[in-house]
């Protein structure tokens, strides 16, 4: 079970998902507070970021999402999120664009790439120049909660 809490909450209403500023705890129960890891997921398929984010929250991640990849950059702050979720495919802004915005405003932030398609993670790399991304920071979709779940977990435990 948990109990959230926002120290000096700010909270900001983006389409239907609200967005929170500050810090987030859960409260175990033998009354330790731990850090909830924060992500947001940017896919223009309202489906998919809902489903994530019903998946992701009941693993005790706190979620927040956009289906407009120009809203999501816009409304971007540094330090908010522990790693970002972005489909590849989206309008206006693909996901490789995207990730070299979000990067620009927090080069700490983990990322991790969604496709639907076919993918080649070594002809990517060369292409795009991402050295610094890893072979588990690219999912295909469909995917099972329980491998989204750990992949996140290694994405976030790792330097």
């Amino acid at each position: 079970m948990f109990l959230y809490s926002w120290p000096g909450q700010i909270v900001e209403q983006v389409g239907v998902v609200p967005i929170i500023f500050g810090e987030m705890h859960s409260y175990t129960n033998s009354g330790s507070v731990e850090q909830l890891k924060r992500i947001l997921v940017i896919d223009d398929d309202p489906d998919i970021t809902i489903t994530l984010q019903a998946a992701l929250e009941k693993y005790g991640f706190k979620v927040d999402y956009y289906t407009n990849p120009v809203s999501a950059y816009k409304n971007f702050r540094e330090g908010l999120y522990d790693l970002v979720i972005l489909d590849i495919k989206m309008p206006e802004f693909d996901g490789f664009l995207l990730y070299q915005k979000i990067k620009k405003k927090d080069s700490n932030v983990k990322i991790c790439f969604l496709t639907a398609g076919e993918f080649y993670y070594e002809q990517f790399r060369k292409e795009h120049a991402f050295n610094e991304l890893k072979q588990e920071s690219f999912l295909r979709k469909p995917i099972e909660n329980e491998e989204l779940v750990h992949t996140i977990k290694k994405l976030l435990e790792s330097r």
